[in-house]
């Protein structure tokens, strides 16, 4: 038990798992615990709780998390471990039994961490809150920055399409969205504090408004109209649920919006994508791509693929890379395939063996890194927009071109740069690390 009379002088380390929305909500966390007293831990201190965002999108994610658990309690044994996110909400006995933890928050439960922390410092007596996923219908609404300058907008959580490889609706549960005029008035919460780039996250953004009639289209253009944001990215949309009409849009009449799409394609393969119960074949996905690269010629396209995936033969495979290897896009971020206990996916007989899984990761990540460095050079000595952001100790600046591309630049003073957008002209390409050389166009 935590002496209750040293309440306000509490510390905390946060560690997060996965995707760009567990980073957003485990900003809105750490500014809860704040309000109740708990500040983040500075250098050289040891926390008093340990707050763990976990993610379960892979075993290796699982694995991970019980691995970092383990090392952090090894580290700081004093310090009171909370667990939140999908590992969490999957598997709360497994997580509970971890050493040193002592609070295990569910997916809804986020926004409650700092009051179970408070009574921990009080009773020390530990604590599990989970609610089913079928029961999940509260949207926990999340716009943080953390430690970067793009801001993160959580617009939708949960997902009703169930594919067969995937447990995230079993984690986050149905569908379900905030409201446009909580958004907008988010996003105006942003401009005051002086931020100049929002991305817009979720877990299946394009299905926003789900059960109501506003859309994902009618909540872009209404963001668009918020006045000191400069730059929206969509961080990552269904290709199904990404429409002609948007993508026109984007490129004729959005202010604010940045031409940078990332799409889930999964694979490039009918067959398993029939297999993994997805919503479209590569005929759809490919008419997208060359929809958005003829309408939005300079757009950075991301595409996420799982290789290895039950079902995915040599054949397979092969019509797969092909297929991806004729997109115009600009990179991949592929997954190796994990098998998910509960999963459909497990019904499915082929069983790609291990060390072919990491051969065809191998080939896709070599694809990836040739697309890329392609895109890259095609705007070697050209001047493109980089919104500046404040650099690392004995790090040159950085910061993300409209459309992606990550640049370096060395300035005298870099502060007086940080959260500015400035034109640069880029430079060389360093495919390994996937960033330019650039030069400040003053």
């Amino acid at each position: 038990m935590i002496d209750k009379d040293t309440f306000g002088t509490r510390t905390a380390l946060y560690h997060t798992f996965g995707c760009k929305l567990n980073f957003a909500e485990t900003s809105t966390v750490a500014r809860l615990m704040a309000e109740h007293g708990v500040r983040r831990v500075s250098g050289g201190e040891e926390p008093d709780f340990i707050v763990i965002n976990s993610c379960s999108v892979t075993e290796l994610a699982d694995k991970k998390c019980r691995q970092t658990i383990r090392s952090l309690h090894r580290r700081y044994p004093g310090a009171a471990i909370v667990v939140t996110g999908c590992y969490a909400q999957l598997k709360s006995d497994e997580v509970s039994a971890l050493p040193g933890v002592a609070i295990v928050a569910g997916i809804d439960r986020k926004l409650d961490i700092a009051d179970f922390v408070d009574r921990y410092i009080h009773s020390g007596d530990n604590e599990c809150h989970v609610t089913p996923a079928k029961d999940l219908r509260s949207f926990m609404p999340s716009c943080s920055r953390g430690d970067r300058t793009r801001y993160f907008l959580k617009v939708q959580d949960g997902c009703d399409y169930w594919c067969s490889y995937c447990t995230i609706p079993k984690a986050r549960g149905r569908s379900r969205s905030a409201t446009i005029d909580e958004l907008v008035a988010q996003a105006a919460a942003v401009a005051a504090e002086g931020g100049k780039e929002i991305v817009i996250t979720g877990v299946n953004i394009g299905d926003f408004g789900k059960g109501r009639s506003d859309t994902f289209f009618d909540l872009i253009k209404a963001l668009d109209d918020v006045d000191g944001i400069e730059r929206y990215r969509i961080s990552s949309i269904e290709p199904n649920l990404l429409t002609d009409e948007m993508i026109e849009w984007v490129a004729r009449d959005a202010r604010r919006f940045m031409p940078h799409f990332h799409v889930p394609l999964q694979s490039g393969s009918d067959h398993v994508l029939q297999l993994m119960r997805r919503h479209y074949d590569t005929a759809l996905f490919a008419r997208k791509m060359d929809t958005i690269r003829r309408a939005i010629p300079d757009a950075f396209i991301g595409i996420d693929l799982i290789v290895g995936a039950r079902g995915e033969t040599d054949e397979c495979f092969e019509q797969s890379y092909h297929f991806i290897e004729s997109l115009p896009v600009s990179r991949l971020h592929v997954f190796t395939y994990s098998e998910r206990p509960g999963t459909r996916a497990l019904e499915i007989p082929h069983i790609v063996a291990p060390e072919e899984k990491h051969r065809r990761t191998r080939r896709m990540l070599a694809l990836s890194e040739r697309k890329w460095a392609d895109f890259a050079a095609s705007f070697k000595d050209t001047v493109r927009p980089v919104l500046l952001e404040h650099p690392r100790p004995g790090h040159p600046l950085s910061g993300f071109t409209d459309n992606y591309l990550k640049v370096q630049v060395n300035v005298d003073n870099p502060a007086d740069y940080d959260n500015k957008i400035a034109p640069v002209r880029l430079g060389e390409a360093n495919v390994t690390d996937e960033v330019l050389s650039a030069t400040l166009e003053l």
